[in-house]
């Protein structure tokens, strides 16, 4: 099979490293052409570096990181470093990257390569708020039709909101930018918090890292350590949840995941539900399906995948 090229767009955060790694470290299945950086856990001058330590992590300094928006389409900038700390990356102590971050931005990236390539061959991956895909797509209409699928973490609809009581983050640090995305007509796959939830790293799965006996598995075993404290006392739940891994891991195997092509709307203007994904699950409205939404995960198939595949580097 040929490997499936993407852009990683992301706001680097623990688990948006974990997700990187992953992707990474599976060449079969996904080609990373780049990882485009956006203001959304820490500012963009934390999430430009992140991204650029995480891939000297998995030693792919071949890899090119670009710096893109750094600020909402129309908002102060949200930012969760109670969640990740004030580097995004807290929990283990990882050296500064030497590697450089590239000069163009990375909005002119993602057009460029969307230009460049065969329509319908590159998918986009993106981990943090939609600023810089929305940002692509309003300064090049021309991209939409040429994107092979969208593959986002963000949203929620059973779960509702983890960063308000309706809005999941991702989305609600920038509704317009998300409202873009889902009536840009490509094809969209959402991992909302209804799924990731499900992905949670226990003490057993986390021992699994540990145990690869790799500066990759004990980094990864650190930075859930350390945002799993958060979510533990949040939710009384086992252990945190794995949100931006399960956009690589549909990538490659989406058999772990099932869910249902609905009518995704973003509330980009009610005080009370900004940021909400009102998903149309049950099929309630006319409104025509813009989205796969899915709804549950195989979370031991998920682990296994992902303790397999970090063990590769």
């Amino acid at each position: 099979m040929t490997a499936r090229k993407i852009i990683i767009d992301t706001d680097p955060g623990q688990d948006d490293a974990v997700a990187i790694l992953l992707a990474l470290a599976s060449p079969e299945e996904i080609e990373v052409l780049g990882i485009t950086a956006v203001a959304g856990n820490v500012p963009l001058a934390l999430t430009q570096k992140n991204a650029r330590i995480i891939c000297e992590l998995a030693n792919r300094t071949d890899i090119p990181v670009f710096a893109g928006c750094d600020a909402p389409l129309k908002r102060p900038l949200v930012t969760a470093e109670h969640v990740h700390g004030k580097t995004g990356l807290d929990g283990p102590t990882l050296p500064d990257p030497s590697m450089p971050l590239q000069d163009a931005h990375a909005v002119d990236f993602i057009i460029e390569t969307l230009r460049n390539h065969p329509a319908g061959t590159v998918t986009l991956c993106p981990l943090g708020p939609l600023t810089n895909i929305a940002t692509a797509l309003e300064k090049a209409p021309d991209i939409a039709p040429r994107i092979a699928e969208i593959v986002l973490m963000g949203g929620a609809y059973f779960e509702v909101g983890n960063i308000t009581p309706a809005a999941e983050f991702n989305i609600y640090v920038d509704p317009e930018a998300a409202d873009i995305v889902f009536r840009s007509g490509a094809p969209i796959t959402v991992m909302p918090l209804d799924v990731t939830h499900k992905a949670l790293v226990t003490k057993p799965r986390n021992d699994a890292f540990r145990a690869l006996g790799t500066q990759v598995g004990e980094a990864v075993a650190l930075m859930t350590d350390f945002f799993e404290r958060f979510d533990k006392e949040k939710y009384g739940s086992d252990g945190a949840p794995l949100h931006d891994p399960c956009v690589t891991a549909y990538l490659i195997r989406p058999d772990l995941f099932s869910g249902r092509h609905i009518n995704v709307e973003i509330e980009t203007t009610s005080e009370l539900t900004l940021g909400m994904t009102v998903a149309d699950w049950w099929g309630v409205t006319d409104r025509a399906a813009n989205a796969t939404f899915m709804g549950d995960l195989d979370a031991d198939g998920f682990f296994a995948l992902l303790t397999e595949r970090l063990a590769r580097l």
